[in-house]
């Protein structure tokens, strides 16, 4: 008995999953009744369009008529008049003829001479015999036909939207500076039919091809009408980013780009110097080979900032003073770095020509010598003064930025009121405008200019026109607060336009603007 009740309930059981199984009959039903609705939408949307269609003839069709119509009745006014014309014409020829034939019958020789002039004068100056006997106007309207040929071959062609191609970014267009990302593309054929596209990116800690698992969801930006787009305001706490772009036509969208993975700017790292005044430095970003006048500091830092090194300026920053003492906050595994082997006076010597006495000025070690330039300092809220620009290669022991012909340079004073100026040779421009949160510098060597920007809004704030003789190192300096500095930033295109409009005006921007001697 029990063996056939659990006979029994296996059937049931199978009965059970099957009948589930068997529902998938409404699925069917479901889809077939989803390809009609379908259908139907397809139709309409199909007889919407031959409609428009139909209405763009029919519109068409009689703003030609009306061309012809106007055109009938220009050449029948033209030919109107020219008969009305002819008309007068005929009747004064006729009234002329009469005069002449009564003529004949005059006996009298001297009233015969006097209607004889009388006629020559009357046909002389008679319009009918100056009348064109052309019609001014031709009766042809075969300039107003219409020959539908290749229209009707293009209708004839009509087919279906077919799904558009993946497009291709181009790598070598795409910009990341300023924390904004421009990506362009470009469709591998031409495509009229594209009506937008689709930008997708994600950020990822991975430089290759991007990953199935791990990876954060994709962000969206849709409806681009221009094949290429610009990603502002990103701060991101990884290193890469990944970005794909897909061409949507009217119907359907086609497939996605290959994804291209694009690298942002490091994360920013801290050094304090001598409890006088700190200074943030860029640690991927070209400050590399520190020299200070203590070795074991010197072997600290190198320790620190050692990483990719790039072809840019700001290799090497000093701090000034007696005794300088530099720490770092970044926090490291390795065991502290032993005293190097050269003497305070050594490296002191070999850094003489990037420092001036008790300025508190701190330079890079690489020169600025070709090409345009582009960084960004930032000021701590509680910074008492400090100012931002460049300088020669050789400044004098006690020489300060923007004192010397040699040096140029935005100046921040915060002791009792706030002032803001731009320096050069000892002399001081004032500058009525806000003191921005960031100041962007650009140094255009081979074209003479220098130009202090707000790096947020990219407003210009004050530029020196010059023709720089000598290499220029990027200068800083500091009273009681930080500074934080970002090198090796690609020019942004806020500042290449007003570089391109300012250059395009006449006369200097700034008042302090010398040569170099």
């Amino acid at each position: 008995m029990d063996e056939e009740r659990e006979t029994l309930q296996r059937i049931v059981s199978t009965l059970v999953n099957k009948n589930d199984e068997i529902h998938f009959i409404d699925m069917l039903n479901h889809t077939i009744s989803n390809v009609q609705v379908n259908s139907s939408n397809a139709i309409s949307e199909l007889d919407e369009e031959f409609d428009g269609l139909y209405s763009v003839l029919h519109e068409m069709k009689g703003s030609m008529a009306n061309t012809i119509q106007q055109e009938e009745a220009r050449k029948i006014q033209a030919l109107q008049d020219q008969l009305s014309q002819c008309s007068h014409a005929l009747e004064s020829s006729e009234e002329l003829l009469e005069l002449a034939v009564q003529s004949l019958d005059i006996k009298n020789p001297a009233k015969l001479l006097e209607a004889a002039r009388q006629i020559k004068h009357s046909v002389t100056v008679a319009s009918a015999f100056r009348l064109s006997l052309k019609p001014k106007v031709s009766d042809s309207m075969a300039h107003l036909m219409v020959d539908f040929a290749l229209e009707k071959r293009m209708l004839q062609a009509v087919k279906f939207l077919p799904v558009p191609k993946a497009p291709e970014i181009d790598v070598a267009a795409c910009l990341v500076a300023d924390n904004c990302i421009t990506v362009s593309w470009r469709m591998p054929e031409e495509d009229s039919r594209i009506d937008h596209f689709v930008l997708e990116y994600r950020k990822t800690n991975f430089g290759g091809l991007p990953r199935l698992k791990g990876e954060q969801h994709w962000e969206l930006i849709d409806y681009i009408k221009a094949t290429q787009y610009t990603l502002s305001g990103l701060k991101f706490d990884t290193k890469f980013v990944n970005l794909r772009v897909q061409a949507c036509n009217k119907a359907v969208a086609g497939e996605y780009s290959d994804p291209v993975t694009l690298e942002t700017k490091g994360k920013i790292e801290k050094l304090t110097l001598s409890g006088v005044k700190t200074l943030y430095l860029n640690s991927s970003a070209f400050f590399m080979n520190l020299h200070v006048e203590s070795a074991s500091a010197q072997a600290l830092l190198k320790h620190i900032l050692s990483g990719k090194e790039n072809n840019h300026f700001c290799g090497g920053l000093r701090n000034f003073g007696q005794n300088p003492l530099l720490k770092s906050n970044r926090r490291s595994n390795a065991a502290s770095p032993k005293r190097g082997t050269n003497s305070p006076r050594a490296s002191a010597r070999g850094s003489r020509d990037r420092f001036a006495g008790e300025s508190y000025t701190v330079l890079g070690d690489t020169a600025v010598e070709s090409g345009q330039h582009y960084w960004k300092v930032r000021a701590q809220k509680d910074c008492k003064s400090y100012s931002v620009g460049v300088t020669h290669r050789n400044p004098g022991k006690f020489d300060q930025l923007g004192k010397t012909n040699s040096s140029w340079c935005i100046h921040v004073n915060n002791w009792l009121q706030t002032t803001f100026s731009a320096k050069h040779n000892n002399k001081a421009k004032t500058l009525g405008i806000p003191v921005p949160d960031r100041i962007g510098v650009y140094c255009d060597f081979d074209g003479g200019q220098l130009s202090f920007y707000n790096a947020n809004s990219k407003a210009l704030l004050d530029t020196f026109r010059t023709k720089f003789t000598q290499p220029l190192l990027p200068g800083f300096m500091i009273w009681c607060g930080g500074l934080t500095v970002s090198t090796g930033l690609q020019v942004p295109s806020a500042v290449k336009t007003l570089q391109r409009s300012e250059n395009g005006l006449s006369g200097s921007t700034s008042s302090l603007n010398n040569v170099a001697q």
